[in-house]
């Protein structure tokens, strides 16, 4: 199966996902865009390193897309360690102390400042494990057969 990705169809927020989830590879994650933790919430990026640690990834494309997100603080319950993606020109001292802090483009991405480490509980972690890993099946299979899994995100 090949994939052929036109980066101009993105938008700002899914160039800045693009860029993370490279370096996320490089450092041995693996990575999946819009999951669900919970109902109402949608994480940008998901990742799952090799020791099973979970991090969030909230791109943000612009000044007023950071500032018109009211929902930031529900996703920190859900992983260990919660990052901010950014482009080289967002004003980051907008951004919280205590957050981490990814400087990104379509192509790559450095993490500035490491996210403090707030471990998940075993039985969370077990729950975004098994979410995490049937988000990405999801994925897999609607590339192979989109109509199998209209509706589905």
């Amino acid at each position: 199966m090949s994939l052929v990705s036109d980066i101009t169809a993105l938008a700002p927020g899914q160039l800045l996902a693009r860029g993370v989830a490279r370096h996320l590879a490089a450092l041995g994650m693996v990575t999946v865009e819009e999951l669900v933790p919970t109902r109402g919430l949608r994480v940008d990026v998901m990742a799952l390193g090799p020791r099973g640690e979970i991090w969030v990834v909230e791109c943000k494309s612009s000044r007023a897309d950071y500032m018109t997100d009211s929902k930031w603080q529900g996703y920190l319950e859900w992983c260990d360690r919660f990052f901010w993606a950014v482009d080289a020109d967002f004003p980051t001292d907008l951004l919280p102390e205590g957050t981490g802090l990814i400087i990104a483009d379509a192509y790559d991405a450095e993490v500035i400042r490491m996210a403090p480490e707030d471990k998940l509980p075993a039985a969370r972690r077990k729950v975004m494990v098994q979410k995490f890993a049937t988000h990405a099946a999801r994925r897999l299979q609607a590339l192979r057969d989109p109509a199998a899994f209209a509706g589905f995100g």
